[in-house]
Order: structure tokens, then C-alpha cells, then sequence
């Protein structure tokens, strides 16, 4: 079991790296307000980002995503820039989230693990929680802090994986570390991956808050749909890292 169940909340067991989220519906930021909500089956999600440390096992394992080797349609010149070389990550860093890597090199992280990238919905329905509750995204108190949280990246350095706010499912680090790849990352207006003029992408990112959204005071939202919408999969950033998540396996019948 990767998570303990508490009448209060559910932690994440130390030690252990994933925890599960249980199947809900919620209501997405963009959404028909007709519809009745957008279902979640349930999920386990990586406790923290992954790390240098994690990330230099699959660079060591795997050359081809190493600084000097990954292929630039896969990697712009900014990958994994703030390492000293190939395989080092820096002394003393290694529990930092692991930053300036792309969607492609994510994906192809999550994928030797045998896990995936968390889709967008997971990711948000996740990190609607507070510590406490499965939905806090209409108190005002929690918006005001995710705008704080928001407003610190890149600010500083990223800080440890796994030190920022602990929701109710025992995940870390949603909010005020770094900004983390989904796998449908732009898939509210494009499909994932689909190529699109750079003119559409600036006005998208620019003008988030003109879209439909479901709740228009939701700000840390409009920042993280705007980020999503104005990338593409080779981009990276000092700012940008991903956790991995997976479908548990369903006990025979």
C-alpha cells in the first residue's frame, strides 16, 4: 500500500514514492457549464517532482537524453543547463526537482520508469486539494495562497522536492516549486504535440483571461492554462520539471 488512509487525510508513507488519489469528478477550469463535470478515475500520482537524482539514473541508463547527446527536436539548447556535465547534476543537488528538461524528455523519463506523465485533468483534480479537503478551489483564503505560491517561481532556486504543501492525498509540491509537464500539456486548445504558428500561441498566453473559463476568479488557474497553451514539447525552463503517474492495475475478479 503507497498511501495510509486516515480518517482526516491520506499521507504518503515515508519512504514510499507514489500516492494513490481516489476516482472523482471535478469540474474543469475550461468547461461547458452545462456539463455535469469531468470524470476521474482514480490514479496514483509521484509524492514529489522527480529529481536530478532520479533524472541522472535515466540519463546514466539511457545516453541518448544525456546534455551533449539529446537530439535537438527533442531538446532545445537550454536542456539541462544548469548541470556541470552529462551525468553531474551538481554537488548537493540531488533532491532538488529536476528543471529544464522538455515534454519529450518527460515522457521518455516516465516511460523507462514503465509509469506515464499525469494527464491535465489528474493533475488539476490533485491539486484542487488543500490539506484538508478535495476541493479548495472556491476559498478564497487557498486562492490567495496559490497566487502567493505562484508568484514565488523563479523567484529562487527550486527548493527540496517534497517541502513545499502536502494536500489531502499526500502529494507535494503542486503549488510554489515549479511549474510540472502534464501529458496533454496543450490540449485545451490543441491536441498534444500539434503544431501550431507561434502567433496563436502568444495570444493564447496572453490572453487567457479573455477564454471561457468556468471560474474567472481563479488566477493561479488562467497563469498554469496560459504557460500550457504558449509551449511546445522541446521547450524547457529553469522554471519547469514533471512527476510521473500511473493507472493502478485492477485485482483480478
Amino acid at each position: 500500500m503507497l498511501c495510509v488512509f486516515s480518517t482526516a487525510r491520506l499521507f504518503a508513507a515515508p519512504g514510499d514514492g507514489r500516492c494513490s488519489v481516489p476516482a472523482g469528478v471535478y469540474r474543469p477550469f475550461y468547461a461547458d457549464p452545462a456539463e455535469p463535470g469531468q470524470a476521474v478515475a482514480a490514479f496514483q500520482l509521484d509524492r514529489t517532482p522527480v529529481t536530478r537524482g532520479d533524472f541522472l539514473a535515466f540519463v546514466t541508463a539511457q545516453p541518448g537524453w544525456r546534455r551533449s547527446q539529446v537530439k535537438r527536436v527533442f531538446a532545445d539548447t537550454d536542456y539541462l543547463r544548469d548541470w556541470a556535465g552529462d551525468l553531474e547534476p551538481g554537488e548537493g543537488t540531488h533532491d532538488l526537482p529536476v528543471v529544464n528538461v522538455s515534454w519529450f524528455a518527460a515522457r521518455a523519463y516516465a516511460r523507462w520508469r514503465g509509469v506515464r506523465l499525469p494527464t491535465m485533468d489528474e493533475w488539476e483534480y490533485a491539486a484542487a486539494a488543500d490539506e484538508t479537503r478535495a476541493d479548495a478551489r472556491s476559498d478564497p483564503a487557498f486562492r490567495q495562497r496559490l497566487l502567493e505560491s505562484f508568484a514565488q517561481i523563479g523567484k529562487a532556486e527550486p527548493r527540496r522536492a517534497g517541502s513545499v504543501m502536502t494536500n489531502l492525498y499526500g502529494v507535494t509540491d503542486l503549488h510554489g516549486n515549479v511549474w510540472e509537464w502534464v501529458e496533454d500539456y496543450n490540449s485545451v486548445m490543441f491536441p498534444a504535440g500539434e503544431e501550431v504558428d507561434e502567433g496563436s500561441r502568444w495570444l493564447l498566453a496572453c490572453g487567457g483571461e479573455t477564454l471561457d473559463a468556468t471560474d474567472s476568479g481563479d488566477h493561479a488557474a488562467y497563469n498554469r492554462f496560459a504557460i500550457r497553451a504558449s509551449i511546445r514539447g522541446a521547450f524547457t525552463s529553469p522554471q519547469l520539471g514533471f512527476r510521473c503517474a500511473i493507472t493502478p492495475r485492477k485485482d483480478p475478479q
